[in-house]
């Protein structure tokens, strides 16, 4: 049986990574794409890459009829989307790529979005879409909420290891590198060309990163009490990719012994040989993620280093991994395309 299915904000990157991995996509079929500024253009003018596949053409939401759509995809920027899901039918199937039911308190969405949240009633209804530690409520829900790319690259990283005890938890550092579509196709002047190129810098230095709102939340619920990381992201000049480098007190080969336990059974994450680390090109354009541990030269340490794309497994991918379990499909559907290398 063939599932209708609707992107929202199909005109920026995660709207299109979304249409790439549908067009291979067994049991799926896009009956509508909304593009508010865009609307009445074909997807091939906005997305020249696309052309060859039969979309409709770009449509405001408020135009879609959704009577026969499965599943909707919102990739729509943060406060838009909690408007604009909160006026669709109430028995549509929602995966959100925002971040606007990531946080499960109204208080700290407002202290990391500085603004209060206007759709409070289904903050708890959402289910956090990291779709290998909430399986089994995302097959049940009617909303998930998308993971943050950085925030998922960190927990993919970490979430074990805290369960498991085998680290301690006050003196976990992360070290993050994120390409420059993490930030969006909006038009920015830190991110022209002459701006980025040839150079890479910190951001969100010390405490306002707002993915931080999603480590404590997490981190802090495994551990039974509060969670709080030290964490740096940079921005680099690649067009996709993220690199998190993880410096933990612990056991290395316990560490790695327990990463191993964790995602053995699971068909996107690999965890390499102890010793190995990953890199973002091995992982480029693909649904997977790579881990490695090394052991440091200072006993009782490790460094833990994950790789993926942020369009892909950290945003899109995994939107696509949870949208096939609401619908009742195999998680891999659409979703097993090889890296691009080189």
């Amino acid at each position: 049986m063939t599932q209708n299915i609707a992107i929202l904000g199909a005109s920026g990157y995660t709207g299109a990574e979304l249409i790439r991995l549908i067009a291979t996509h067994p049991s799926m079929q896009i009956k509508a794409l909304s593009g508010e500024r865009k609307a009445g253009q074909p997807l091939a003018q906005v997305f020249p890459h696309l052309r060859h596949l039969d979309l409709p053409d770009l449509v405001k939401i408020a135009d879609i009829d959704f009577i026969n759509i499965d599943l909707a995809f919102c990739a729509l920027p943060h406060k838009t989307s909690q408007e604009v899901i909160a006026k669709l039918p109430r028995d549509l199937k929602i995966v959100d790529l925002s971040a606007d039911f990531r946080l499960r308190d109204p208080e700290a969405y407002e202290q990391w979005y500085g603004n209060p949240h206007s759709a409070v009633d289904m903050q708890g209804e959402a289910v956090y879409g990291l779709t290998e530690f909430y399986r089994d409520q995302i097959t049940n829900a009617r909303l998930v909420a998308g993971t943050g790319c950085n925030a998922a690259t960190g927990q993919f990283l970490l979430r074990p290891l805290i369960a498991a005890g085998v680290i301690d938890l006050d003196t976990i550092i992360l070290d993050l590198k994120c390409a420059v579509s993490g930030a969006g196709r909006s038009l920015k002047e830190n991110l022209l060309h002459a701006e980025l190129s040839e150079g890479y810098a910190a951001y969100a230095v010390g405490s306002t990163h707002r993915h931080l709102g999603e480590f404590d939340q997490e981190f802090s619920v495994l551990a039974g009490r509060e969670v709080r990381i030290q964490f740096t992201p940079h921005l680099i000049p690649a067009n996709r990719g993220i690199l998190a480098t993880g410096y933990v007190s612990g056991d290395a080969q316990v560490i790695h012994d327990t990463l191993v336990a964790q995602y053995e059974a699971e068909p996107f994450i690999e965890v390499l040989p102890m010793g190995e680390t990953p890199s973002t090109h091995h992982v480029r354009g693909s649904n997977f993620c790579h881990i490695g541990v090394v052991a440091d030269r200072i006993e009782g340490r490790a460094i833990v280093i994950a790789a993926l794309d942020n369009l892909t497994k950290g945003s899109s991918g995994q939107a696509l991994q949870n949208a096939n379990l609401m619908l009742g499909l195999p998680e891999t559907a659409g979703l097993m395309l090889a890296p691009c290398f080189p």
